[in-house]
C-alpha cells in the first residue's frame, strides 16, 4: 500500500523521463564522475518542478554525474522492479512503496545500506517508514516521505454542539462523537471496511495484524489486544451511518462529507480539498486533528503510507546512487518536498517545517506514532483478497468477534505461508 491510495494525485508531467524504455545506467563520461545515474521515480510522487530543481542542484554539486530521472507508472510496477532487480542492467536508485520492500528484499537484488543508517540520522526516522525497510536486521529501504490519516472535522457542527476543542483521547472521542450524533447530524462517517483505521486501533491496543513466529508468519487478529482494537472500531462506527459492507471509496466518503451534515471523517488532509471542491460552501469550515490514542500525552497509532528509496545490487554506480539517496533523504530536500507536496518528512525532528499547515501538522503528529503493515514478502497477497475487510463486515453485522477474528487470522496465516 502506498500513498497513492492515501492522497489525491498531483499532476506530474513525464518530461523528465529521458529514456522511457531504458532500464539501467549508461555511461556518459565526465571528468571525475560516474557519468549517467538512472533514478526511477513513481508518477504523482512529486512535481516535475521539484525534480528539475533537485537534478540541477545535484549535478551542480556532484561534478561528473548526470541524473537520468525516469517516471514510472504504479500499475504493474511490482513486476517491473522485480525484473530489474534480477537483471544486470538495473537502475541505480528506485522509489518503492514502503510496504513493498520485504517483497523486493526477498529477491536478493537490493543492496544492504545498514552501514549508512547513522550517517542518514536513522535514529530520527519515522518508524512507519524505517521499520518496513528493515528486514532481518538489515536496512534495505531508506525512508523518503510519508502520509497518514487524520480526523477531518466540521468546525461549525462542533461549535453548534458546544464542543470547543478536538478530543485528545479515545474516550473523549467517543463522547464527543456521541454528542455530535444528534438530529440530522452524523457524529462520524466511518465505512465498515476501513481496515487501515482498524490497523491503527489494533496497534494502539498492543496488537498486530500478523506476527512472526520463528521463520513463519501467522495472522494475529484473534489476540485479546487485536480484539480490543476491533471493539473500539465497532463502537466508533456505530455513532454514524456509514455502510458496514464497503470501504471509504464506495461510495466516496468525501462526497458524503460534502453534504454538510457529517461532523467527522478519517482521511488524509488532502481529502479536505476534495470536499471543498464538491461543496465550496464548506471552505474555511474544516479542521484537522490527529487520531486520538488511549492517553492524552500522544496521538494514537496510525498506518503510515509512503515511499522508501532502494539501491539495486546490480547498480553500475552504487556510490553515486547512495549520494542521490543521501541528498533526497537529507534535510534540505526533505524540507523542500514537505513544503511543496505537504508530505510528512522522513524525520520526526523535521515536523517543524510544516507546522504552518494545520492538516499536514496533524498528519505529522500522528505519523510519529505510525506503523506499517507486516513486512512479510507475502503481505501483498493478503491485501489482494483482504480477509480483514470481510472480518470487519462480519463483526459489524453481528458475527461473534472471536470467531470472525479466528477465521480471518487463519486465512492470513495460510496466505503468508504460501
Amino acid at each position: 500500500m502506498t500513498t497513492r491510495s492515501l492522497a489525491a494525485p498531483v499532476a506530474l508531467a513525464a518530461t523528465l523521463a529521458l529514456s522511457a524504455t531504458a532500464c539501467g545506467s549508461t555511461d556518459d563520461p565526465k571528468a571525475g564522475g560516474p557519468g549517467k545515474v538512472t533514478v526511477w521515480i513513481m508518477k504523482d510522487s512529486v512535481t516535475d518542478d521539484f525534480l528539475t530543481r533537485f537534478r540541477t542542484d545535484f549535478e551542480a554539486t556532484h561534478q561528473g554525474t548526470a541524473l537520468d530521472i525516469q517516471i514510472q507508472e504504479w500499475d504493474g510496477i511490482g513486476e517491473k522492479v522485480t525484473a530489474a532487480l534480477a537483471s544486470k542492467d538495473a537502475p541505480d536508485v528506485i522509489e518503492v512503496g514502503n510496504t513493498q520492500i520485504a517483497q523486493y528484499a526477498a529477491s536478493g537484488g537490493v543492496r544492504d545500506l545498514s552501514d549508512k543508517v547513522d550517517e542518514l540520522n536513522g535514529a530520527d526516522w519515522l518508524p512507519g517508514l524505517a521499520e518496513p525497510g528493515r528486514i532481518d536486521g538489515k536496512q534495505y529501504g531508506i525512508p523518503w516521505y510519508a502520509a497518514s490519516r487524520v480526523v477531518i472535522y466540521h468546525k461549525d457542527l462542533f461549535a453548534q454542539a458546544g464542543i470547543t476543542a478536538p478530543p485528545k483521547t479515545r474516550d473523549e472521542w467517543l463522547a464527543v462523537t456521541a454528542k455530535l450524533n444528534k438530529g440530522s447530524t452524523q457524529g462520524i462517517y466511518l465505512p465498515g471496511q476501513n481496515w487501515y483505521a482498524l490497523a491503527g486501533f489494533i496497534w494502539e491496543d498492543g496488537g498486530d495484524l500478523a506476527v512472526r513466529d520463528g521463520k513463519e508468519w501467522k495472522g494475529a487478529l484473534d489476540t485479546p489486544e487485536a480484539l480490543a482494537g476491533m471493539d473500539f472500531y465497532r463502537q466508533l462506527q456505530a455513532l454514524g451511518k456509514g455502510p458496514k459492507d464497503s470501504d471509504e471509496a464506495k461510495p466516496p466518503q468525501a462526497d458524503a462529507f460534502a453534504k454538510g451534515d457529517i461532523a467527522q471523517i478519517i482521511a488524509v488532509p488532502g481529502g479536505a480539498k476534495i470536499v471543498e471542491e464538491a461543496n465550496p460552501a464548506l471552505k474555511g469550515t474544516l479542521g484537522f486533528f490527529p487520531i486520538p490514542g488511549k492517553s492524552a500525552d500522544k496521538p494514537g497509532a496510525v498506518f503510515t503510507g509512503g515511499s522508501d528509496l532502494i539501491v539495486p545490487e546490480a547498480s553500475a554506480h552504487p556510490e553515486a546512487a547512495y549520494e542521490v539517496v543521501k541528498a533526497l533523504a537529507g534535510e534540505k530536500w526533505q524540507t523542500e518536498m514537505a513544503r511543496t507536496m505537504s508530505y510528512v518528512p522522513n524525520r520526526t525532528s523535521l515536523a517543524r517545517v510544516i507546522q504552518d499547515d494545520p492538516g499536514t501538522a496533524a498528519m505529522a503528529a500522528g505519523a510519529a506514532q505510525g506503523r506499517a503493515t507486516p513486512n512479510s514478502p507475502q503481505w501483498a497477497a493478503v491485501e489482494a483478497t483482504n480477509p480483514i475487510k470481510q472480518y470487519l463486515t462480519a463483526v459489524l453485522t453481528g458475527t461473534d468477534p472471536a470467531k470472525a477474528a479466528k477465521d480471518a487470522s487463519e486465512s492470513i496465516t495460510k496466505t503468508l505461508g504460501s
